[in-house]
């Protein structure tokens, strides 16, 4: 680690305020395998930073926005990619909490630290640089910092694009982690195992010996469990319909399994049975409007808290009536699990290094950057947890 630090550094020297030609996978239109083509990465500008992408992991978010699932955040030629980390190449002016070499952590739910959402302790949006899948190019400018080799510019993808060897980012949305920490494994920080575990604590802040259900074990479904085993869960039901997601299950502390097409009845019935009326908690994380209706129900009456993590693409409103809600169940949605990413992901990863949280279970796959069509192919048939892609 020292003699690849170290000389890096050196090449920053050589590489600050030019444009950088580097490799990218860049996404040409909905579906469309991916291109890994020379891209032009200008320097940062203004409160930017840009960073030498060494890891980046496939998310069912780009899954989504690379099938165009959603007409209205369509734009290409775009790079996607949201979860990584890297080694700072250069700052723009203004950036004082980030240097060469220093080893950081992306984050798509940016933190400028000044706007109300960001001075309140209720809430960890941010009104300047909050997540925004329609957005599509840089705040300073409205430009994009990534160009064809021919001058023609390419999009940016939620406040990160992390698909290329080099990227550019608002100082608001990455995060300076120890230089001891495993960067392979810190950028499971960016997006899916700090989403689960911080609903599991932040959002849910769910207390020791309660009883969990949790809808579809992708790797957010599996960071809750992992929240809720190290708070303390005496129950957590895991529900899925893939079964060979139940033995990756148990290493992150799952206790019970439940495949809805075993079942003769609806699945929070099932759950009411083995916990004497419901669970404690449920989390939906598939993104399906009857899955949630199920996790809502499946939670115990006059204290049950739904927590919503799950994307959903469709128009439909939530499969509730007013009057549900009069007997004590509440549901509440759940963006990056409640983290201030600036203030709180440097702890975390803290977290992850002294084994309070486990992340060795989460990276199923390996593959070089070359590869990321079949590392999407893995996620697509439901093989991988998280495909870790060396650039």
């Amino acid at each position: 680690m020292d003699v690849g630090y170290h000389s890096y550094e050196t090449e920053s020297t050589h590489t600050a305020g030019k444009v950088i030609t580097c490799k990218a996978a860049v996404a040409w239109g909905p579906g469309q395998p991916l291109v890994i083509e020379d891209v032009q990465v200008a320097p940062p500008q203004k409160m930017e930073v840009r960073v030498k992408i060494l890891f980046t992991s496939i998310c069912h978010t780009d899954l989504s926005s690379w099938k165009g699932e959603n007409e209205a955040q369509r734009a290409y030629p775009r790079i996607l990619g949201h979860e990584a980390a890297g080694i700072v190449e250069s700052v723009g002016e203004g950036v004082e909490d980030m240097k060469i070499g220093d080893h950081v952590i992306p984050f798509f739910q940016g933190e400028c630290g000044t706007c109300i959402c960001c001075r309140s302790q209720k809430t960890n949006l941010c009104q300047k640089f909050g997540v925004n899948p329609l957005k599509s190019v840089m705040v300073n400018d409205g430009k994009t910092r990534f160009s064809t080799m021919d001058g023609n510019p390419i999009f940016h993808f939620l406040n990160t694009s992390t698909f290329s060897q080099y990227t550019v980012l608002d100082s608001a949305c990455v995060v300076k982690i120890d230089t001891k920490a495993p960067l392979e494994k810190m950028s499971l920080l960016s997006c899916g195992v700090s989403t689960g575990v911080g609903a599991a604590w932040n959002v849910a802040n769910l207390q020791p010996g309660s009883s969990v259900a949790i809808f579809g074990l992708g790797a957010v479904g599996l960071a809750v469990a992992e929240g809720a085993r190290v708070r303390g869960a005496s129950k957590i039901i895991g529900v899925d319909i893939n079964p060979s997601k139940f033995f990756k299950g148990k290493a992150v502390g799952i206790t019970e399994f439940i495949n809805p097409k075993d079942l003769d009845v609806p699945v929070h019935e099932k759950i009411g049975a083995i916990t004497v009326g419901g669970v404690d908690y449920s989390f939906e994380c598939v993104g399906n409007l009857e899955v949630l209706r199920e996790a809502f129900l499946s939670t115990h009456t006059g204290w049950g808290l739904t927590v919503l993590l799950g994307i959903h693409p469709s128009p439909m409103l939530l499969p509730l009536h007013p009057m549900e809600l009069f007997n004590g169940r509440q549901i509440v949605g759940s963006i990056f699990g409640g983290f201030k990413g600036k203030t709180q992901l440097p702890k975390l990863a803290e977290q992850c290094m002294c084994g309070t949280l486990n992340l060795d279970e989460f990276i199923t796959h390996e593959l070089p950057f070359h590869n990321i069509n079949e590392a999407f192919q893995l996620l697509i048939e439901g093989k991988s947890l998280r495909c870790l892609l060396h650039l």
